[in-house]
């Protein structure tokens, strides 16, 4: 019987300005393990080789950069870019290694990387949009993967997923996309999202809009109702974590009590209000006259 070898897909996942959550949120992946995804295809006829990722390879140093390297020689492999990218001076806020006593910053890196690359995958919103990495006053000059892009004229067909983490699903599910669909068949937002993941607004898929319609509103932190006036950003954050959930598919921001914070969207942080504040001359998307926000 033959039995025919599955067609193997470089990945290379390099690391900005993080703070390593996304590395990790995705590394606990359930569906797939990441033990299917590391050792077994991710899909039928497709197996993931994870050429370089900080977390979980095994080379450093000198070999770790020449793998790097000898790989990148190649076109074809999906490149994974976890968080922001540093300009000022030249990127040297945030070093990806060393090659004959020159350091190597990740915006040398991604310029290098990026062009012959199959796609490119921002993942989380440091990568995707700046996120906290960018926040003011940003003395770093933290910039997302679109903005590098544009700047430096790479036409490199370019997936935003965005999340602070991300979830695993959003991740490897889009992999899995590309794979069976093609690259020219995802359907991508205006800003480079998957609308399989980011296609509709949290609060649209809220447990808690029923109350939001009933115009019943927490007041605190534990109480019965929606959290719009503590802040929740679900009425402007387009996800699905009402329906995906986290942790084994157990519980959720919302579910927990806690408002959604909007980490999924191109203003966050700075520009999607403080966490527990409610969102200022908002027209919410739904009946206002029914939901009118009490005084407080």
């Amino acid at each position: 019987m033959n039995i025919k070898k599955s067609t193997v897909i470089p990945v290379i996942n390099i690391q900005g300005q993080n703070c390593t959550g996304c590395a990790t949120s995705t590394l606990c992946s359930e569906y797939p393990s990441i033990k299917n995804v590391l050792l077994q295809d991710i899909i039928p006829g497709f197996k993931l080789e994870f050429i370089f990722h900080p977390n979980i390879m095994t080379a450093s140093g000198n070999l770790a950069i020449e793998i790097l390297e000898n790989t990148t020689k190649e076109k074809g492999y999906i490149l994974i870019i976890d968080g922001a990218i540093p300009t000022n001076d030249n990127g040297v806020y945030c070093i990806t290694g060393e090659k004959d006593g020159r350091k190597l910053t990740m915006l040398e890196e991604t310029i290098k990387l990026a062009p012959n690359a199959v796609v490119v995958i921002a993942l989380g919103t440091c990568a995707a949009f700046g996120g906290i990495a960018a926040g003011n006053p940003n003395p770093t000059g933290a910039q997302s993967v679109g903005d590098i892009f544009l700047t430096n004229k790479i036409k490199t067909p370019l997936i935003n997923v965005p999340g602070c983490p991300p979830h695993p699903d959003w991740l490897f599910g889009t992999v899995e996309e590309v794979l069976t669909k093609g690259l020219e068949n995802i359907q991508l937002d205006d800003f480079r999202r998957p609308k399989t993941y980011y296609g509709k607004l949290i609060h649209e898929n809220c447990p808690n809009r029923a109350y939001f319609d009933e115009g019943k509103f927490a007041r605190k932190l534990g109480d019965e109702g929606c959290l719009y006036e503590l802040g929740c950003k679900g009425s402007i954050t387009y996800a699905d974590c009402p329906k995906r959930q986290w942790n084994g598919r157990t519980n959720w921001a919302i579910g927990s009590g806690a408002p959604c914070n909007g980490c999924t969207s191109p203003e966050y942080p700075d520009f999607v209000g403080d966490f527990y504040e409610r969102i200022i001359d908002l027209e919410v998307p739904a009946n206002e006259k029914k939901a009118k926000i009490q005084k407080k």
